[in-house]
C-alpha cells in the first residue's frame, strides 16, 4: 500500500517537452510496482527512506537523497524497503528533445541513477504540479515553467552514480525482451521470440523463470496490457485502436485478454481508473497544501 497524490494529464500544448502526469507517496514496507513498461519517461526522486530499483536484470539499492530514471518501453519493477520504506516524487514526461534536456542533466540508458541534494526545491515543485488541476492556458504555462524549474534545479545540483549492486547479464534475455519491445503491437508468438534469440522454446521458458521469475508468453502478455493500460488513461483513443497498437486483432480480444488480466473491462478501467485519481486528488487538497 502507499499514500500517494498523483494528477495526470491529457492536454498537451508543448511538443518539445511536456508533462504527462506527476505524483508524491509514501510507501508502506515492501510496496512494489511493476514489473512493468511505460510509454513515457520519469523521473523518480527519494526524499526518505530506501528501496530496490530492478531494470530487466540489473538491480539498484537506493536511499534518500537519490533518484533514478525510467526510460520507456524498459521493463522495470521498484520496491520500497521492509524495515525503512521510502517516500518519494515523480514526474512523467515526454517531448521531442527530450534526450537532449536529459543528456544536460547527464541522464540516459547507461546512466539511469542520479543524486542530488535538493530536495526540497524538487518536493515543491512536484507539490504545486499537484495543487494545479485545472486545463487552463495558464495553468499549462503555469505547470510548463514547473517543468523546466525542475530540469533546472537537477542541473545546478546533480551527481550521477554508479549502480550499488549488480546481478550478471544474459545475452539471451536481453535480446529477447528487446525484440518484444520493437515487436509488440505485432502479431507475434513466443515461438518468433525464441527465433529471433536462436534458441529453442523450452530453453526460453528456463530463462524466464530463472531471471524474470515469469514465462515468456506471461511477459508478453503483461508488456501488451501494461502498455494497453497507460493508454486507457493517458490517451483518448478507441478501444480498437489501443488494441491494435498493443499487438490484438480487435477489440474483442484485447478486452478478452485484459479483463482475465485485471478483472475489469478496458473501458471500465479507464471510467474507474480517472475518476477514482481524481477523487483522491479533490479529497486531500488540504493534506497537499500541508505538504
Amino acid at each position: 500500500m502507499e499514500d500517494a497524490y498523483v494528477l495526470q494529464l491529457s492536454n498537451r500544448k508543448f511538443s518539445d517537452l511536456y508533462l504527462c502526469f506527476c505524483g508524491y507517496s509514501k510507501c508502506e514496507p515492501l510496496h512494489s510496482f511493476g514489473p512493468a513498461v511505460r510509454p513515457d519517461y520519469l523521473l523518480h526522486y527519494i526524499l526518505n527512506g530506501k528501496g530496490r530499483y530492478y531494470i530487466e536484470d540489473v538491480q539498484y539499492c537506493l536511499e534518500a537523497g537519490q533518484g533514478f530514471l525510467i526510460e520507456p518501453n524498459a521493463l522495470t519493477f521498484y520496491q520500497a524497503d521492509a524495515e525503512e520504506p521510502w517516500e518519494y516524487l515523480w514526474i512523467g514526461f515526454n517531448g521531442t528533445n527530450v534526450k537532449e534536456y536529459l543528456r544536460d542533466i547527464g541522464l540516459n540508458s547507461r546512466q539511469l541513477i542520479f543524486r542530488s541534494g535538493e530536495g526540497d526545491k524538487l518536493k515543491h515543485i512536484v507539490i504545486e504540479m499537484l495543487k494545479d488541476t485545472t486545463s487552463s492556458i495558464s495553468g499549462q504555462y503555469k505547470r510548463q515553467s514547473l517543468l523546466y524549474s525542475f530540469f533546472s534545479v537537477l542541473t545546478e545540483n546533480i551527481n550521477i552514480s554508479l549502480p550499488l549492486e549488480q546481478d550478471g547479464e544474459n545475452i539471451h534475455i536481453k535480446r529477447a525482451v528487446e525484440y518484444v519491445r520493437n515487436n509488440y503491437f505485432n502479431a507475434v508468438k513466443v515461438t518468433d521470440i525464441a527465433k529471433y534469440v536462436c534458441v529453442d522454446r523450452t530453453y526460453l521458458y528456463e530463462l524466464f523463470r530463472k531471471h524474470l521469475n515469469i514465462s515468456p508468453q506471461d511477459y508478453l502478455t503483461n508488456y501488451r496490457l501494461t502498455r494497453a493500460a497507460e493508454l486507457l488513461t493517458n490517451t483518448e483513443y478507441s478501444l480498437g485502436e489501443i488494441a491494435l497498437s498493443c499487438g490484438y486483432q480487435n477489440a474483442y480480444s484485447f478486452g478478452k485478454a485484459f479483463k482475465a488480466k485485471r478483472g475489469i473491462t478496458p473501458a471500465k478501467y479507464r471510467e474507474q481508473n480517472r475518476k477514482e485519481k481524481k477523487e483522491y486528488l479533490e479529497e486531500h487538497k488540504n493534506q497537499l497544501e500541508q505538504l
